[in-house]
């Protein structure tokens, strides 16, 4: 696997043309990389920086709110490289035709401030967020899971079934949406991707059977997706689509009953599942778990809570890794984004020999 320390050290200090993966690039890097693969290694290369979590700046993330959704940013540092993620969260733009979620990332070399990197996160964000939900399942789900039931079948579900295939080994899928529509388009994407795929009709018959339930769902307001009777020992939740002050997807007794495991306390308690509970309620951030600090799973009865809300570390692992990527197959445009005369001082001497 390519080396992903540093992008800094990849780029002369005094570039001028930033590296761009755009849409159309990032997805032909998807399918030159293999989106099996890409999510394989996502999913190490997170856990290989949360291992070094204390070497990074942590924040919560910076929101802008507006009743019809958030635009947030994302920055993070390890003192080599910096990174930042643009996304917003709009639900209601799916009725008119639009994602609900877009996203674009930089890096940038953090010993001259000159950016290195800026990508369209969009679809790179999908990929991240499977890749994490997967990676903390390793540490936090039960070792024989076969069996996942996704509530929510919209755009996060099938890279949901596919990172569970390839990191876990799950070979079946029970899906539920509350729109059928959806959970036709998930199961028609993921035909004859290895998987049994498995229609449900109510969320009660989709977790029949599942050892994990991933709950992905778009509604931004406090919701009841699973209630506390529907939920027995020994299974590992997967909470991805709690992310954002005032929503919610599980009834506050399962959080009672269940371990949590979080990125960011800080984070987690404006936005995940845990608002609902006591500002002292007992966590853990899962970097210990991945360090041996903490214990993840520790027997079969225990019930498991990956309180996802997605986190700045997270994106910043994944962008050093499309930079990576980007420059070994060369899927990447150029962008004259950075003013850089011959003299540092003369800049006002650079525009003006620019005129026409």
């Amino acid at each position: 696997m390519t080396d992903l320390h540093a992008p800094s050290r990849l780029a002369p200090s005094r570039l001028a043309l930033v590296p761009f993966v755009s849409v159309a690039n990032m997805m032909r890097l998807v399918h030159d990389i293999g989106l099996p693969v890409m999510l394989r290694e996502l999913a190490d290369a997170i856990e290989a920086d949360f291992a070094r979590w204390e070497q990074f700046d942590k924040t919560a993330r910076i929101p802008a709110h507006s009743a019809e959704g958030v635009i947030e940013l994302m920055p993070t540092t390890d003192g080599e490289v910096y990174g930042f993620k643009y996304v917003n969260g709009h639900p209601a733009n799916m009725k008119a035709g639009r994602q609900t979620v877009t996203a674009f990332g930089l890096l940038a070399d953090m010993h001259t401030g000159y950016p290195v990197l800026l990508s369209e996160m969009t679809i790179l964000t999908a990929i991240r967020t499977a890749a994490m939900s997967a990676m903390a399942a390793r540490h936090l789900a039960p070792k024989a899971a076969r069996t996942m039931a996704i509530i929510g079948n919209g755009a996060q579900s099938e890279f949901q079934a596919l990172a569970f295939r390839e990191v876990l080994g799950i070979d079946t899928i029970r899906l539920f949406d509350l729109d059928p529509a959806a959970t036709a388009k998930c199961a028609a994407n993921l035909a004859g991707q290895g998987l049994r795929i498995e229609p449900c009709r109510t969320a009660e018959e989709a977790i029949e059977g599942a050892q994990i339930i991933t709950t992905a769902t778009a509604d931004k307001r406090y919701s009841t997706i699973l209630t506390d009777n529907m939920i027995g020992p020994g299974v590992h939740i997967n909470a991805v689509g709690g992310d954002s002050p005032g929503k919610t997807e599980l009834a506050r007794d399962i959080l009672m009953r269940a371990d949590i495991f979080v990125e960011y306390p800080p984070q987690t308690r404006i936005e995940g599942e845990i608002q609902q509970l006591e500002p002292d309620h007992p966590v853990t951030e899962l970097w210990q778990v991945i360090t041996g600090a903490a214990t993840g799973r520790r027997d079969a009865l225990q019930i498991t809570l990956f309180d996802s809300v997605g986190f700045a570390i997270e994106d910043f692992a994944a962008l050093r890794y499309v930079h990576a990527k980007a420059l070994e197959t060369g899927l990447h445009d150029e962008l004259d984004m950075v003013a850089d005369p011959d003299d540092p001082r003369d800049l006002f001497g650079m525009l003006m020999r620019a005129r026409p």
